[in-house]
């Protein structure tokens, strides 16, 4: 055996399984990256319209050197009902095609484990994302420690706890309830809960039983936060995960170049120069970043009520427009209303998907409207931007919490109630622009806070920081578990 054969037979080696979401393959792809950055052998297990679509983003580092390799098993689309080419929740024609999509991917087990199978030595370590079941019978099978991911802030994995065990919110109606248990008091309302705690959807309840089993079984939690941002919560859920709790982000900050920040995710629709050259015409701190994430649930009628707000702001913005099947509405009504025309001195529409880390490190920027997807609210507080949310679904409402009361770096849309309307969950474009005049011109404390924010991230990932050192000690816990 050769010298550089030797190393790399010695050298540990995690197998990284994500599943075909955005917002779940992007950070796993990153958390490959960071691994391979401390030395680890990944290989990442993937599908053929994935690897084309979020392996672009490695392409450098593995250039560079870095251990990283694709390993691609077909997708059965046929077998499942789905369209050919979907292999992402973001590409399906409906998202009643959810449940399909989830079960192709549990359904390569085989696959993989006769791969594993043909292997000279099994994998260390198995990193999966938490909605993919198998590997938690691969790895009892071979004997390999798991390591969930499942794109949450420990705030919300102690949220989701706390109400399961406790089960407050099943006799509440539609009034306001506090969740139990905390280290902070705030209210929810039982339509802002997420699917997992809806006693209504059987599929959805079954499937949500077998992944807090899967979960409780795992050897670990890694979580793409850092501890500055939320110690308290990650002190209890270190309590609840009997202390197997990694966090290791903001995960986007191990991409230092512009072209990787640019390809991040999927192929944007404008160019890097483009966008550049448009932020680098406005003022600092003036400027509106606004997306509703890659599976935006939006109506048309709220999404002209949002790009209503944004006009009568009178402040530049950037408007990622998506709204899935009904995108086509939104962009008609844009043309019909002649809107590109008359915000054309301040707006920047992007039809599609938007390079946003690139955008948001951007010193222009002055705010970002977000649904409170995690990956989307933790990117902004990365780079230090005050946020303005307004969440649509699953765990974004848990998000908003974190950010406005407990956090204080942004304003909740629906909290602004300008109008005589009932919150609910309507978007009023009066309560857009209100949302956004306070950030912008009054918002001196949430600016401040997010700019220490940022900074504590930034220090978080650098070596020595809170984030890079639970890597080293993911890595050396690994080590010794595959020693014993």
């Amino acid at each position: 055996m050769g010298s550089e054969e030797s190393s790399e037979h010695n050298q540990l080696h995690f197998l990284v399984v994500p599943i075909g979401s955005p917002g779940h393959y992007i950070p796993i792809i990153d958390i490959a990256k960071l691994l391979a950055q401390h030395g680890v052998r990944v290989t990442i297990i993937s599908t053929p319209v994935n690897t084309r679509r979020y392996g672009s983003v490695l392409d450098q580092a593995i250039q560079s050197g870095l251990p990283i390799r694709f390993i691609e098993f077909p997708f059965p689309y046929a077998e499942f009902g789905l369209p050919e080419g979907c292999e992402s929740v973001d590409d399906l024609p409906n998202y009643a095609l959810i449940p399909a999509l989830t079960n192709a991917y549990n359904s390569l087990q085989q696959e993989v484990e006769h791969y594993l199978e043909k292997l000279d030595r099994m994998p260390d370590c198995i990193v999966a994302d938490s909605f993919i079941l198998w590997p938690g019978d691969t790895t009892k099978k071979f004997q390999i420690p798991r390591v969930i991911f499942d794109g949450m802030s420990c705030f919300t994995q102690m949220c989701n706890h706390v109400l399961y065990q406790s089960k407050v919110y099943e006799n509440v109606g539609e009034d306001s309830f506090v969740v139990p248990g905390l280290p902070d008091r705030f209210e929810l309302k039982r339509s802002q809960l997420p699917s997992a705690l809806n006693p209504n959807l059987k599929y959805a309840n079954d499937f949500f039983e077998k992944l807090r089993v899967s979960e409780s079984e795992a050897y670990g939690v890694v979580v793409n936060s850092f501890e500055e941002l939320e110690q308290a919560y990650v002190d209890e859920f270190k309590k609840v995960r009997g202390g197997k709790v990694w966090c290791i982000g903001p995960l986007s900050l191990c991409h230092n170049d512009e072209s990787e920040k640019v390809q991040r995710g999927n192929k944007s629709s404008i160019s890097k120069h483009e966008c550049l050259e448009w932020l680098d015409s406005q003022e600092s701190g003036s400027v509106i970043y606004v997306c509703l994430g890659s599976i935006s649930r939006v109506e048309p009628e709220q999404l002209i009520e949002l790009a209503l707000g944004l006009e009568s702001s009178n402040k530049p913005f950037i408007w990622v427009i998506r709204a899935g099947p009904n995108t086509k509405k939104v962009e008609q009504w844009i043309d019909e209303q002649g809107y590109a025309e008359r915000t054309k001195d301040r707006a920047l529409l992007i039809h599609g998907w938007a390079p946003q880390l690139l955008v948001l490190s951007h010193h222009a920027i002055g705010g970002f409207l977000t649904h409170s997807g995690w990956n989307s609210t933790f990117e902004g507080v990365s780079v230090g931007v005050p946020l303005i949310t307004l969440p649509l679904f699953q765990e974004q409402f848990y998000n908003e919490k974190q950010i406005v009361q407990v956090l204080r770096i942004g304003v909740s849309v629906r909290d602004q109630k300008v109008g005589e309307h009932k919150s609910g969950m309507a978007i009023k474009s009066e309560d857009v622009k209100k949302a956004i005049e306070m950030v912008i011109e009054g918002g001196e404390d949430i600016r401040k806070r997010a700019k220490e924010l940022g900074k504590m991230a930034r220090n978080a990932v650098e070596e020595g920081g809170s984030s890079y050192r639970n890597m080293t000690r993911l890595i050396e816990d690994i080590k010794n578990y595959a020693r014993t």
